[in-house]
């Protein structure tokens, strides 16, 4: 059996691994490798691979034998390539520790620049510079991030030290601080370590390099990581790599910077560089948003009104050959590039590239372009767009005609527009929304911790960072609109209001964020619904070529119908009639119906509602001509219709002639203890066959008529709730066929019709060739087929899922994707059995999983003819269905 390889080397002309090696080297290692091999300045480094990972965390955080003498051995070669040696007083080696996943997960784990520096190394790497500042600036930055990552000593503490020493000296920037004055806040750090700790900061580097590599694989399982994993669905045993490089400094003074770029917009897929750098600055400076970021371009400084100068103009050949670097990555990797770069005294050198994170529109945009470009094909550029996201797109912008009160500018890092209550703290900001509030979170700054804040808010505004800053990255992933580097923003120390030039807007007021133009208004601006034109249209075209399965929508007014059309649905799949009942002008009449006490008081009541019903599927079946539209019968229990106060029931007793107290105890009389599971579906059908026969009758009438109005085909489909056994739906189905045969020749009409059934029971899904001897069309209710398989109520779950989630005993919410191995196994019992009996059976999906990407993955493996989902989600669908065909073949 061959010995497992812990580590890969890469830089100085050797590249142990390559860009296809993600899973086992981490985005980052596999792509640091790539760029060595197409010979791209690398600094040198090693990969610990996440099979480290995975063994530290089964082996209770022990390190697998034989990786330290890898670790050793790989950091010699690296020393040697750079003419340095780790822990050497003279030529000190240093070097960085950065996590790398195989996901990204931006600034969710950890990172150590610098490491190898101690009291004597850094006057080896002092008088190597020629710069005794530059050096102390680097120890100070190492001292200060190695004491948060690993030792745990909260980072505010080193930040009170460096501002009450800036404030003493009349300093305003870091950049005007000298090699002394390093030397004197250096001194205040260590003496905070050890007063924390009780023991000194480490100076061995050895020690130092093990501490780092244990808290980069320890970051894999913290709060902030596990809850970035859980909202993008990252399983934990995929783990994390460690990628230990040797350090470039872009703190060497005015000849050096160091910047983070995209190969495009990654907010409008433009086809511009985009990006930010500061000059003498280290890379956390950029992304932590702690000095605001100088553009790249020269272009983007104008558009943007700033002062100082860009890239461009600063360090013209360095820019040149950075953009050179851009145009190799992006056809070699065919898609945009997030790249991370150093300018050492005037020498560039590349740190990252990976996929960049982007907007859906830019998404859109930058599939469509590059495949215009010739660089991917249509399949591909379909494959390019994540379906959640385009839930970005189909949301609103702020209205332009709408009055607005501007309170502050920013830069516009994540587009879209929101309102809410004016929050400053994360955990207030995710228990106000548990409470079904909007909130806006306001902070000077976001970090890792906020990510939960981030999630429960509407926007998200912060003081400080640039376009590339935590907020700015995470609030695009998640599609949320966020202004950063609002820098007139002032938050008050008490989190009782924020000021700008002397305005005060208090906590739990409203505001309105408008993340494309990075402004911020007081009060609540209206807003528009999107345009979905261009690259969207083209894109959706591609995937409508592609996909097998259908897509409908679930709706039961004219309105949502034609939203549903509009974005491209192809008939309705769930019309809920129960929806139609609750309208002030025909409940009583509902209620009437229910609490009659005989078949002809209940005949009575449904001959008020049968005009009513007529009339909502005659407007559906206008909007849906020549598609498909599935009504299901009455579902829902009937005492949710009933009255509840003594003026409604005055009101019901008035309208039907009945005697209030009767009807009091026949509410009384029809309350059920468990009622989802009671007298409801096809068992009011049973007990109550004129109701189903009164639906029946509307939906056929309803049908001949725009038929003959429009000349359009219009095909009904009627829907049996509930049923658990073929007798009841070949029992129901007889009445149904009945009345449709007596409309048909009243009207003297010609018309199509089908009869099916939900499949939302066990019994259902197991008896389901039995059923189909009378459906001619299933579709699978699966919100309840998910209740009923689990024995768990939806509405009540939600107090303990979270925990059922937290502690892994489910991967994902059943609610919101098929659990495939016990729902996804009923589902396919049930479509191989119906087909056995009926090989022509239509089988469709109308729950809340109709219009989630992987239960559609899921269903197109197992022949589902279409899904029907809520109409803003009709786009999703549509090109979920096409990359779940793609993916099948």
């Amino acid at each position: 059996m061959s010995k497992t390889q812990w580590v890969y080397s890469f830089g100085a002309g050797e590249a142990g691994g390559d860009a296809s090696m993600k899973n086992l080297l981490g985005g980052k290692g596999a792509n640091l490798a790539e760029m060595a091999s197409l010979g791209l300045p690398v600094p040198p480094g090693l990969t610990l691979t996440t099979e480290v990972c995975t063994a530290f965390y089964e082996n209770d955080r022990q390190y697998p034998d034989g990786l330290k003498g890898e670790v050793e051995a790989a950091l010699a070669k690296v020393g040697k390539a750079v003419d340095r040696t780790f822990g050497d007083k003279e030529k000190p080696l240093l070097v960085s520790v950065r996590s790398g996943a195989r996901a990204s997960m931006p600034g969710m784990m950890d990172t150590v620049l610098n490491l190898g520096l101690n009291d004597e190394t850094v006057e080896g790497l002092a008088k190597l510079a020629g710069d005794q500042r530059f050096a102390y600036d680097s120890y100070r930055r190492f001292i200060q991030m190695y004491s948060d990552v690993v030792l745990n000593v909260e980072h505010h503490e080193f930040e009170d030290i460096l501002e009450t020493y800036k404030e003493e000296q009349d300093y305003f920037l870091d950049t005007e601080m000298t090699a002394d004055d390093w030397k004197k806040v250096i001194s205040g750090y260590k003496s905070a370590v050890e007063k924390s700790l009780g023991k000194p900061f480490p100076q061995d580097p050895n020690e130092q390099l093990w501490g780092a590599i244990g808290a980069v694989f320890g970051s894999w399982g913290n709060d902030r990581a596990e809850t970035y994993r859980r909202l993008h669905n990252i399983p934990a045993s995929w783990g994390t790599a460690v990628n230990v490089q040797a350090m470039v400094f872009g703190n060497m003074g005015d000849t050096s910077a160091t910047g983070v770029a995209f190969t495009r917009d990654p907010s409008t897929g433009e086809n511009e560089y985009y990006g930010e750098f500061l000059i003498n600055a280290q890379g956390e400076d950029v992304v932590a948003g702690i000095r605001t970021p100088q553009p790249l371009t020269k272009r983007a400084k104008e558009a943007m009104g700033e002062t100082e100068p860009s890239l461009e103009e600063a360090m013209p050949p360095a820019y040149a050959e950075l953009i050179a670097v851009f145009d190799k990555l992006e056809k070699h990797y065919r898609d945009m590039q997030d790249i991370e770069f150093t300018i050492q005294d005037k020498k560039l050198w590349m740190l990252q590239t990976r996929s960049g994170k982007r907007t859906a529109k830019a998404a859109l945009k930058i599939a469509v372009d590059l495949c215009e470009e010739g660089l991917i094909n249509k399949n591909e550029a379909i494959g390019r767009v994540d379906p959640h996201s385009l839930d970005q797109l189909l949301h609103p912008s702020l209205d332009p005609d709408a009055p607005r009160d501007l309170v502050l500018t920013g830069l516009p890092a994540s587009p879209g527009a929101a309102s809410g209550e004016v929050v400053f703290n994360s955990d207030e900001a995710e228990r106000l929304a548990q409470d079904g509030r909007k909130v806006i979170l306001v902070r000077v700054e976001t970090s890792p911790e906020d990510i939960h804040g981030m999630h429960a808010a509407q926007a998200i505004v912060t003081a400080r960072g640039g376009m590339t800053s935590h907020a700015a990255v995470v609030a695009r992933g998640m599609g949320r609109p966020c202004v950063c580097g609002a820098g007139d923003l002032k938050i008050d120390k008490s989190g009782a209001h924020f000021s700008v030039g002397g305005r005060q807007v208090k906590k739990g007021e409203v505001i309105t964020i408008d993340g494309a133009a990075g402004k911020v208004f007081f009060g609540e601006v209206a807003t528009v619904q999107p345009e979905l034109s261009g690259d969207f249209g083209k894109l959706m075209g591609w995937a409508d070529d592609v996909r097998r399965m259908k897509v409908r929508a679930n709706a039961e007014t004219p309105h949502d119908a034609q939203v549903a059309r509009d974005f491209g649905a192809e008939g309705i799949g769930l019309c809920r009639t129960e929806h139609m009942f609750f309208d002030a002008d025909r409940i009583i009449a509902v209620r009437e119906m229910i609490l009659a006490e005989d078949k002809a008081g209940r005949e009575t009541a449904l001959a008020k509602l049968l005009p009513m019903q007529r009339s909502d599927f005659e407007a559906l079946f206008q909007v849906m001509a020549g598609l498909p539209v599935t009504v299901r019968l009455l579902d829902p229990p009937l005492h949710e219709f009933l009255p509840h106060s003594d003026d409604e029931i005055e009101e019901v007793a008035k309208a039907s002639g009945m005697d209030a107290e009767k009807l009091k105890d026949r509410a009384h009389k029809l309350q059920e203890f468990n009622p989802m599971l009671g007298h409801r579906g096809c068992r009011l059908g049973v007990s109550y066959p004129e109701i189903y026969e009164m639906q029946a009758r509307a939906i056929m009438e309803a049908a001949c008529a725009i038929e003959k109005a429009t000349g359009e085909k219009v095909v009904p489909e009627i829907m049996v709730p509930l049923v658990a056994k073929g007798e009841e739906l070949a029992l129901l189905k007889t009445r149904i066929d009945a009345v449709a045969l007596q409309v048909l020749k009243e009207n003297n009409a010609k018309l199509d019709y089908m009869v099916g059934t939900m499949i939302e029971l066990p019994r259902a899904a197991l008896t389901a060739d039995e059923i189909a001897k009378d459906a001619e069309f299933f579709s699978f209710g699966t919100n309840d087929l998910t209740q009923t398989t689990f024995g768990l109520s939806r509405d009540d779950s939600a107090s303990f899922l979270p925990d059922y989630l937290r502690q892994r005993i489910f991967e994902r919410d059943p609610f919101v994707t098929i659990d495939i191995d016990g729902v996804g196994a009923l589902m396919k019992i049930a479509a191989e059995k119906g087909r056995k009996t009926r090989p022509d059976v239509k089988l469709g999906i109308c729950g809340e999983h109709g219009g989630d990407p992987d239960s559609i993955h899921f269903v197109e493996t197992i022949g589902i003819d279409y899904v029907s989902c809520s109409p803003y989600r009709t786009p999703i669908a549509r090109l979920a269905a096409a990359q779940s065909k793609l993916a099948a073949k």
